[in-house]
């Protein structure tokens, strides 16, 4: 029965790689493909579920495949399916079918009808694989896809302004809960000593022993699953990218942020509860954050004018119940309450643009004025912030992005003549104590991977704030990748050569690939600077496809070698190194950002040349 899992994964795949082989203006043939497709993995999904239950419903796990091994590590692909995943897969499928079925009709000449049928396969290769993974590295890869697709499809208007940025702004929040689950897995690897599957933490007296002894690297890495789970499932103070992210087509709204994606937090709480069980502190954040959100989302939903934006902090204010409901041990109910909300949003979502049609003529708002007393004044007060959606874009910009902005405009003077010798000179000289360690001085040894640290940070935050041209951004992120490798290198005498050629062997490749399709664009006027949005996607779709894939390898997306040896990487820097591991965190936490910001300004957004028609409205 366990073998059958991975049908459900596989099924998915070859939908996706099929539907790029298939010509963009065969609609009837796209849209067939995906709803056959998904038809059948509900069919077989319903089959396998009666059968299972029919079996007493067993816990199945398997493990699927070893992508590396040593004497200390193994990094494995791992299945895993219990009534949380068939709850979550049943749900995710019915969903997933309905809204291919709406987007067949909703998007018939479309330009991007392909773009989106493609994109909605791989969001349900990715959506199974969280679902059905076992543990926290197989979780990691669909989580990772989620969020791509998330960018693709906010920004699936892409020759407009706001989807373009409401894309990379959502995309942000989504890589800031990414590096929480990267340090949730990093502690959680020198805890156990190995990847420890989701069926080994639901032993109780393995996970209370573990805990007896590392209580408070126990809460670290509850915390860090809650901040992701907070971040993915828009509760505050997170909330404001969830309206944001509503740029894109109706539908893929409806089965992102109605149901099925927004909902992945609450998954990821129900999956890691045995290890945080016992623990009260962290409960009760998961009250408090839960609570809070659903008091403040229903206040400003009721005063939004707009039928999404709603729609949006209603179902917010739903999952804050859920995750009340979750904390308190009541999984039956969370799950119930997921498939009403999920179904209930998708419902709203799809026939919004019917309603808006239905009552633009019966709007109205009153708001009186004149009233006087304290509690009068405390409802305005409320009013207006709930108007203004509680300042939250303002608060995360202000606290979250802003200093690190600040901190790379410091470094506007580095350029591509200064990270040359920097390279030359630092990384050279690096290679060279590295591979002559029993020479070195002790002092020098301990002193260089911060020093290397901080100079890759410095490098992704100057990428970051980049202004100028293109290829000096590209330059920058490509140089930090040699540093980060550099810096852990050294800081582990255990860190062996073939660790260092895994990680960058794919990266480096993807740096090549890259820089060729931006010299390619640069050769057509010469202009290829940060400061504005260039829209040649619309002239060169094949060059911005094949940058997107080159940027998505860099960074470590689970289809190069790179994304093995980003968690080599971090199971090298030990739990007391705290400064290098809150660098190299911050690093690989603006590096995706950067290289889509890059990719989101020269290939999307208005096209600078005026002859080609443009939108200037938002959806």
């Amino acid at each position: 029965m366990q073998q059958l899992l991975q049908v459900f994964i596989l099924l998915p795949v070859a939908a996706f790689l099929i539907s790029l082989l298939l010509p963009r203006k065969r609609e009837m043939a796209i849209s067939f493909l995906a709803i056959t497709s998904i038809s059948i993995h509900l069919l077989g999904l319903v089959s396998f579920i009666a059968y299972w239950a029919f079996n007493q419903f067993p816990v199945l796990d398997i493990k699927h495949l070893t992508l590396f091994q040593t004497a200390d590590i193994e990094i494995f692909i791992d299945f895993y399916f219990d009534r949380i995943s068939a709850v979550y897969s049943l749900v995710g499928s019915i969903i997933a079918l309905i809204v291919a079925i709406f987007s067949k009709t909703y998007l018939h000449r479309e330009e991007g009808f392909k773009r989106y049928f493609v994109t909605l396969l791989f969001f349900f290769t990715g959506y199974n694989i969280v679902i059905f993974s076992g543990n926290f590295e197989t979780f990691f890869v669909g989580w990772e896809i989620v969020g791509v697709t998330s960018f693709l499809l906010i920004a699936f208007y892409r020759d407009r302004y706001l989807p373009v940025k409401n894309a990379l702004k959502v995309v942000s929040i989504y890589r800031f809960g990414d590096i929480c689950l990267i340090l949730a897995m990093w502690m959680s690897h020198h805890l156990w000593n190995e990847n420890i599957t989701f069926l080994e933490l639901n032993d109780l007296s393995l996970v209370t022993a573990h805990l007896e002894q590392h209580y408070w690297f126990g809460v670290f890495v509850s915390v860090m699953i809650v901040i992701a789970a907070t971040a993915k499932s828009a509760q505050l103070p997170f909330s404001s990218w969830l309206p944001r992210a509503m740029e894109g087509p109706t539908t893929s709204t409806a089965i992102f942020y109605g149901s099925l994606s927004v909902h992945l937090g609450v998954f990821l709480l129900l999956r890691t509860y045995p290890y945080w069980e016992t623990m009260v502190s962290v409960k009760a954040l998961i009250v408090f954050i839960g609570l809070s959100t659903s008091i403040v989302a229903t206040l400003i939903g009721r005063v939004q004018s707009t039928v999404k934006t709603q729609i949006a902090y209603s179902s917010i204010a739903q999952i804050g119940l859920i995750f009340i409901e979750v904390a308190l041990g009541l999984h039956t109910l969370a799950l119930f309450h997921f498939a009403g909300n999920a179904f209930l949003r998708t419902y709203q979502l799809l026939v919004s643009p019917s309603v808006l049609s239905y009552l633009v003529h019966d709007m109205f708002f009153s708001f009186k004025s004149n009233e006087l007393g304290q509690s009068n004044r405390l409802k305005k007060t409320i009013y207006m912030l709930s108007i203004k959606e509680w300042n939250l874009d303002f608060l995360l910009h202000h606290l979250l992005w802003k200093p690190f902005k600040w901190f790379g405009n410091l470094f506007g003077f580095v350029n591509r003549k200064i990270m040359t010798a920097l390279l030359m000179a630092g990384f050279l000289s690096g290679l060279f104590c590295y591979n002559t360690q029993k020479t070195v001085p002790a002092v020098l040894l301990d002193f260089l991977p911060f020093l290397y640290s901080f100079i890759a940070l410095v490098l992704i935050l100057k990428a970051f704030t980049e202004r100028g041209d293109a290829l000096n951004g590209w330059f920058a992120i490509v140089s930090s990748q040699l540093f980060i490798a550099l810096s852990i290198a050294l800081l582990n005498e255990n860190f062996e050569h073939n660790h260092i050629m895994i990680y960058l062997s794919g990266s480096m490749v993807s740096a090549m690939v890259g820089y060729t399709c931006l010299k390619r664009i640069k050769r057509i006027d010469n202009n290829i600077d940060l400061s504005q949005f260039h829209g040649y996607s619309y002239e060169q779709p094949t060059v911005a496809l094949i940058f997107l894939i080159a940027g998505l390898g860099l960074v470590g997306l689970p289809f190069t070698p790179t994304f093995i040896g980003i968690d080599l990487l971090f199971s090298h820097i030990h739990k007391r190194e705290e400064v290098m591991i809150i660098m190299t965190a911050l690093s690989f936490l603006f590096v995706e950002i950067a290289v889509l910001r890059i990719y989101a300004r020269i290939f999307l957004g208005q096209h600078k040349k005026a002859f080609h028609p443009v939108a200037f409205k938002s959806s």
